[in-house]
């Protein structure tokens, strides 16, 4: 599995609907795609409290291949580019997925926590904690979790799909984005 996220940051003064919209009339163009695991259509808008306005999807790639024709195969991407230029896709290197016990739910928001792993720490240690932390946090509202880790700059990345708001204080090291459509065409067959 690869995870992989791009994120485009709008101006505060964009209209978001236009974002909305975007995804209403394409988002189930990968309800089908071969080698998705999910895409995770994800959203900041500054009128919900959010510090930006960003368009932020995230993925569960089940194989590289599929990634590749995705992002350079001419199978997608490309619409992004002309419409937004080509933003860095943040990848890691997919350590594992759990359902939890809203997995039947629809997500409505999804939390992205990235960490750098500091060079004295082995990544094994990451991983064991990671995977037991992911294992740990499957309460009633979670639908979801998946952890990875980027080799090439040593960073960690938690993505959880929740079915509700998470309420309470936030999270300082999270991102907290609106789900507005989830593609999940091999969802079943991701571990």
């Amino acid at each position: 599995m690869i995870a992989a996220q791009y994120e485009i940051v709008l101006p505060a003064d964009y209209d978001m609907e236009v974002i909305r919209r975007r995804v209403r009339e394409r988002g189930s163009a990968l309800d089908a795609r071969v080698g998705l695991g999910l895409k995770a259509y994800l959203v900041r808008d500054v009128a919900d409290g959010s510090a930006v306005n960003s368009y932020s999807p995230f993925y569960l790639w089940r194989e590289p291949a599929a990634l590749a024709a995705f992002h350079w195969g001419g199978q997608g991407f490309s619409g992004i580019v002309r419409d937004f230029g080509r933003p860095v896709v943040r990848t890691w290197v997919g350590g594992g997925f759990a359902r939890g016990v809203a997995f039947p739910a629809s997500p409505a928001y999804a939390l992205v926590r990235t960490r750098s792993i500091p060079p004295a720490v082995d990544p094994v240690e990451t991983a064991q904690l990671l995977s037991q932390r992911s294992v740990d946090s499957l309460g009633e509202n979670v639908h979801s979790r998946a952890w990875g880790i980027d080799p090439s700059g040593w960073q960690s990345v938690e993505f959880t799909l929740l079915a509700q708001h998470p309420g309470g204080a936030p999270d300082p090291e999270a991102t907290l984005y609106s789900v507005l459509h989830l593609s999940s065409p091999e969802i079943e067959a991701l571990q």
